[in-house]
């Protein structure tokens, strides 16, 4: 994992090599929320507790596992497998391994991933698809720190930190009979919660720049500057495919943009037609609320009009009408743009919502 800005940046090795994958290959942490989940991760990290990490696909969850291997000052590897890749014939003998013979195919000896983890973490995504059986003989082998291969009596202490990781809430799967309430203990000593990448809108812009610039040097062209109306978009859109989702919008959109600019017509967002200059109507995206296809309605509307100052006047508006929503409370006005609470005094002084002094008491009557 490469990590770089003071561990705000984090990306998976060989990235290159997973195009298809629909793993996140990077995670940033800009917005105050994903600031926030990095203190808490680096704080669990160097313990030697068990981590269930929660959280949709494509948000990240392995880039979390192998952050906090990174700093767990473990020497061992890190072994990442996904508990869903393999049938519940052969889960056992790929996580415990199996002697010659144990099976029909089982031509020689193997260890398995938790041997191959000795000593380094080992990380289980989507633990939630084990089988109950399989389930049992985890648990015995957390609590026993041994494992036993398939085909064999004779137990082999290791010594693995483990990181597990889940889309399904474990919690309803425990109540309909699906996952063991004593192993979800087991595995939620310290959980990890990773929020969707709508629910941290301050990692959505940056993300995008990283991926221009990575899928820029790729296809060895200069990179395409975004203009004010695809930022918007970017910013306004659900991401329900998450990280992912947003690295394949970016990668498409440097593959089809021209003049060095990407507009909304070169995102191709599900379910949106924006149509290229010249062409005639638009469709309201897919997903999106009403008030986001009026305000999109609104723009075009202004730009027609060639007003002068688009982008600062809807900042402004943008700002005040939060503001006075939330009857002037700074809190729940950051809470509700999702954004620091200095990012938004700044904006606020810089439209004239407040001034100096102003900024100062109602901070702390905010408080």
């Amino acid at each position: 994992m490469n990590e770089s800005n003071t561990a705000r940046l984090l990306t998976l090795p060989n990235a290159g090599q997973a195009a298809l994958s629909i793993r996140a290959k990077a995670l940033i942490f800009h917005d105050v929320k994903s600031l926030r989940l990095l203190r808490q991760i680096e704080l669990i990290a160097p313990s030697e507790a068990n981590v269930l990490v929660i959280g949709e696909t494509g948000t990240g969850k392995e880039l979390i596992a192998r952050h906090i291997h990174a700093r767990s000052g473990r020497s061992g590897p890190f072994v990442a497998v996904n508990c869903g890749a393999f049938s519940e014939n052969l889960v056992e003998a790929e996580l415990f391994g199996h002697e010659a013979g144990a099976f029909t195919g089982a031509q020689q000896a193997r260890a398995g991933w938790f041997e191959a983890a000795n000593g380094g973490t080992l990380f289980l995504d989507e633990v939630g698809d084990l089988p109950l059986p399989m389930q049992v003989k985890l648990l015995r082998v957390l609590q026993e720190r041994q494992v036993v291969r398939l085909g064999s009596r004779k137990p082999i202490p290791v010594d693995v930190r483990l990181v597990a990781a889940t889309n399904v809430n474990l919690e309803k799967a425990v109540q309909a009979g699906h996952f063991r309430l004593d192993l979800y203990y087991r595995l939620n000593v310290a959980p990890v919660a990773l929020p969707a990448l709508h629910e941290r809108p301050g990692d959505i812009l940056p993300l995008v720049e990283y991926f221009i610039d990575y899928y820029r040097q790729r296809l060895d062209i200069e990179a395409p500057r975004l203009s004010p109306e695809a930022e918007a978009e970017l910013a306004a859109y659900g991401w329900p495919g998450n990280i992912r989702e947003l690295e394949n919008v970016v990668h498409f959109a440097l593959i089809v943009c021209q003049n060095g600019v990407i507009t909304p017509a070169d995102l191709r967002l599900p379910g949106l037609v924006v149509p290229r200059p010249g062409e005639q109507g638009a469709v309201p995206a897919f997903g999106c609320t009403d008030g986001l296809a009026a305000i999109r309605a609104g723009v075009r509307q202004l730009l027609e009009d060639d007003a002068p100052d688009v982008y600062e006047r809807i900042e402004n508006l943008v700002f005040s009408t939060a503001f006075e929503y939330c009857r002037e409370n700074q809190v729940r006005t950051a809470r509700q743009l999702g954004i620091s609470r200095n990012i938004l005094r700044t904006q606020l002084k810089r439209f004239g919502l407040i001034g100096d002094g102003a900024a100062e008491v109602l901070a702390a009557a905010d408080a």
